[in-house]
């Protein structure tokens, strides 16, 4: 078991390497945009600790509250100041704006590489038990992580989601399971109960494709496609709640809370499973499953939401400025600053009431994080 002490360290680690990487990329494309950069700060904006050093007119300082970072572009509300951010032609401060949102997508890109890297490419046609959980009725029929699932009573399987349909369809039924364990063809006869919780699953099986290794190329362009569907799913996800497809219960915001208890559960889940190799007499015959990659795929998916959530266009965020900035360009006309300055400022206050109920609603409704 990992203290929670050990998940907290990283789940700080993580966000606020989120935070400064974000940060970062609007650092970088002020200064390619000839934009100075009063401070880059190491921490939320809070009590200045001391300044690391000064570097072309930027201070280099570390803050009181060590999460994540932020960047202090001179003039950034005020036209009127040369050199400055709001100062700089809009094409200019457009790419500043979508440098940071960038980064973590890049982030996200390079994690999910990785992962596929690592974990290797599905092979289509056939199911693998992923997992067994403690317990539970596929564990007391003595099924193990490893094995290939061929049939069940007799009908062949080769898609996830169709084996799941399958095993529903027979609550608190005996089913027979054709499986495949290391060459030998083999029947185990299960009861999936309908008495379990969903997140345990009726058999207690996690289910996955075979792998194989990913190729250099497939790596890339998997880290790529999975961003990119996982970018679309977040942009989609307003209209499926408008349409209905969403359950607002199933959609709610989480804040650093929910966030921790996720890391929680994934760097548990991580480390579980190392140990249980780790443990696994040398020479043995039994399968054991593949160290998972929880924590990883948490940062990525979280890289991903900061990027995009960040390009909404919502005043205050990168993407309303980015909103304010586009008139400037179509029509050569720019919105007066003092009230885009206004509308930023009310909608700041607004998005900080909302954090403080939703991570207040963490504490009150907690959510439910099923385990891997």
């Amino acid at each position: 078991m990992v203290p929670g002490f050990v998940s907290l360290i990283i789940f700080l680690l993580a966000l606020g390497g989120m935070i400064f990487v974000h940060e970062l990329g609007h650092f970088i494309a002020a200064r390619w945009a000839k934009v100075e950069v009063e401070e880059f700060g190491f921490g939320l904006p809070s009590k200045k600790l001391v300044t690391l050093f000064t570097w072309q007119g930027t201070e280099f300082t570390i803050h009181a509250l060590p999460l994540g970072g932020f960047i202090r572009p001179k003039g950034e509300n005020d036209p009127n100041i040369p050199g400055g951010l709001a100062a700089a032609n809009p094409w200019k401060r457009l790419v500043v704006l979508f440098a940071g949102p960038l980064m973590n997508l890049l982030t996200a890109i390079v994690v999910f590489t990785f992962l596929i890297a690592f974990e290797g490419v599905p092979i289509p046609g056939s199911v693998k038990i992923d997992a067994i959980t403690q317990n539970s009725p596929a564990e007391q029929a003595g099924m193990e992580a490893g094995d290939i699932l061929l049939a069940i009573n007799g009908q062949s399987v080769s898609e996830i989601e169709a084996t799941i349909a399958i095993i529903q369809a027979n609550l608190d039924k005996p089913v027979e399971l054709l499986i495949n364990r290391d060459g030998e063809q083999i029947t185990i006869t299960a009861t999936p109960l309908s008495s379990r919780l969903k997140s345990e699953g009726a058999l207690g099986v996690g289910l996955t494709y075979p792998t194989r290794p990913a190729t250099f190329v497939e790596s890339i362009s998997g880290g790529f496609k999975v961003t990119g569907l996982q970018a679309a799913t977040i942009v989609y996800l307003p209209v499926a709640l408008i349409q209905g497809v969403i359950a607002p219960k199933d959609a709610r915001f989480i804040g650093f809370k929910g966030i921790f208890d996720m890391f929680d559960v994934a760097v548990q889940e991580d480390v579980s499973t190392r140990q249980e190799i780790s443990t696994t007499p040398a020479g043995s015959s039994t399968p054991t499953q593949k160290p998972t990659n929880w924590t990883l795929n948490l940062i990525g998916v979280l890289s991903i939401s900061l990027g995009v959530m960040n390009l909404f266009p919502i005043p205050a965020l990168d993407g309303g400025r980015i909103l304010f900035t586009l008139p400037e360009i179509l029509f050569r006309k720019r919105i007066p600053t003092q009230w885009e300055n206004a509308v930023n400022g009310i909608a700041m206050l607004l998005l900080i009431g909302l954090m403080l109920f939703v991570n207040v609603m963490d504490f009150v409704n907690p959510v439910n994080i099923p385990h891997p």
